[in-house]
């Protein structure tokens, strides 16, 4: 089949990363939207909370769903439309060494990577801390001069320090605020004054690097009350989304993977410290103490559900958490805090490997599609053919199986679609029963409604 000369080109760079992540079973970072695929009601519905948090509102959400279900899937891609939102984002994933709270500093942990990978729309890739503040900066400046105040004058210092002092002095008030807005104040002098290592000794004490108040006060050349530490981190995250929106940004958005990682704390009161902290965040966020702030938790159901470990165990989030009585009647509740992922559909499993097979063509700069309709089809037909399919096939097992599949027609010169197909071996109850697709044009709309983003629309 011939490749449609109106397709959309997709940027090399983004390309070539996209496939290798996926033919590794990774979520990328950037690329997402060139295959979503369903997922439209969960996508318009954080949409939903996006806006919300815009008008100075918060919130807190869980995405549960098994391994390989699209939960990483659906948080970069949210991370994508928060940033051309105009939204400061920070992701990072849970691990033995970063939790929300514990001994030898596994919340200061988490809090540390969430800074690393501090992003903005101009710098999407993370490391976005310095430069936020910086284009602030410059801002005010521009802001000076077009007022008719030109720089190196004693009129352009004082007005540039008054104009850093309204910005900040609402964050006083805050848990923590003082320092907070102390330190960026010195951090906006030394960018006055080129003043390298103070600059990199604020940046520091913001990232939560200094340990001890003795240490930050030596390099920072004054004197902090507090430094971020395992205890107080969070109560500084609301002071960055409260920051954020003075900046000129949209808010901020938290999106913390791998949650499953607080489940399999071995200690039971240690594992409940983080469930503390993980209520907390839920309180403030839906009970107007937190502002201009997004936390998206992503984990499986085991985490969620597990009443002897999971957040279930912990009645002040089960009470929060669990499914209403109405779910046992097959609706699903999206303005719920827990948002649990179904399994795609065939026809959408359809959709995302055919989706596949044109990124794969126009990467390899091919005049026609590697496979036909009806390879595909049999190709899928296959794959969900696996005894027990119809609940537990994931899109990464699908997505993994299908560029391996067209890696290894490309390399090797003697091997046939036929051939492969012939060895690759299911069990289904009845072998002769096929899957039966609709038309693909259902797949986007199925709805009824289009989503309230256009990037689905991309026609490939």
């Amino acid at each position: 089949m011939a490749l449609e000369t109106n397709e959309v080109k997709v940027p090399k760079r983004i390309l070539n990363t996209l496939l290798a992540s996926l033919t590794a079973g990774v979520v990328p970072r950037s690329g997402a939207p060139y295959i979503a695929i369903g997922r439209k009601d969960e996508i318009n519905s954080l949409l939903d909370n996006l806006d919300d948090t815009a008008e100075g509102g918060a919130f807190c959400r869980f995405l549960i769903g098994r391994y390989g279900s699209g939960k990483s899937f659906l948080i970069q891609l949210i991370r994508g439309y928060a940033l051309d939102r105009g939204f400061i984002c920070a992701d990072a994933d849970l691990s033995p060494e970063r939790r929300l709270t514990g001994g030898s500093g596994a919340g200061i942990a988490t809090y540390r990577e969430l800074m690393i990978n501090v992003a903005s729309k101009a710098c999407p890739d993370g490391g976005a801390l310095a430069t936020i503040l910086s284009r602030h900066f410059t801002k005010l400046k521009t802001e000076l001069i077009e007022e008719g105040i030109m720089p190196e004058t004693k009129e352009f210092e004082d007005s540039l320090r008054k104009k850093v002092f309204i910005t900040l002095s609402e964050l006083e008030g805050d848990v923590g605020g003082f320092d907070f807005a102390r330190v960026l104040s010195e951090y906006y002098m030394a960018s006055m004054q080129d003043a390298n290592d103070k600059k990199t000794a604020c940046l520091r004490w913001l990232r939560g690097e200094f340990s001890t108040k003795t240490e930050a006060s030596g390099a920072l050349g004054f004197r902090v009350s507090t430094v971020i530490d395992d205890e107080n981190w969070y109560n500084f995250i609301k002071l960055f989304a409260s920051l954020s929106v003075k900046l000129g940004y949209s808010g901020l958005i938290l999106l913390i993977d791998e949650c499953v990682n607080l489940y399999k704390i071995p200690n039971r009161i240690s594992r409940e410290a983080n469930y503390e902290k993980l209520l907390a965040i839920f309180n403030d966020t839906l009970q107007g103490k937190a502002k201009s702030l997004g936390v998206i938790f992503g984990g499986t159901p085991q985490f969620l559900e597990d009443t002897r470990r999971g957040l279930f165990s912990y009645d002040a989030l089960k009470s929060r958490l669990a499914d209403s009585k109405y779910s046992e009647l097959g609706y699903q509740n999206l303005s719920s805090p827990v948002i649990r992922l179904r399994r795609l559909s065939d026809n959408e499993l359809l959709a995302l490997v055919k989706r596949l097979t044109k990124l794969y063509a126009q990467r390899e700069g091919m005049d026609t599609l590697p496979l036909s309709d009806g390879e595909i089809e049999m190709f899928l037909n296959r794959a969900l053919s696996k005894a027990g399919a119809e609940e537990m096939v994931t899109p990464r097992e699908i997505i993994r199986d299908f560029l391996t599949l067209l890696n290894i027609l490309r390399d090797n010169k003697g091997a046939t679609f036929e051939s492969l197909m012939s060895n690759m071996t299911f069990s289904r109850h009845d072998d002769d029963e096929e899957v039966s697709f609709a038309p693909e044009s259902t797949v986007f709309n199925a709805s009824g409604s289009k989503p309230k983003v256009n990037l689905f629309d991309i026609d490939i």
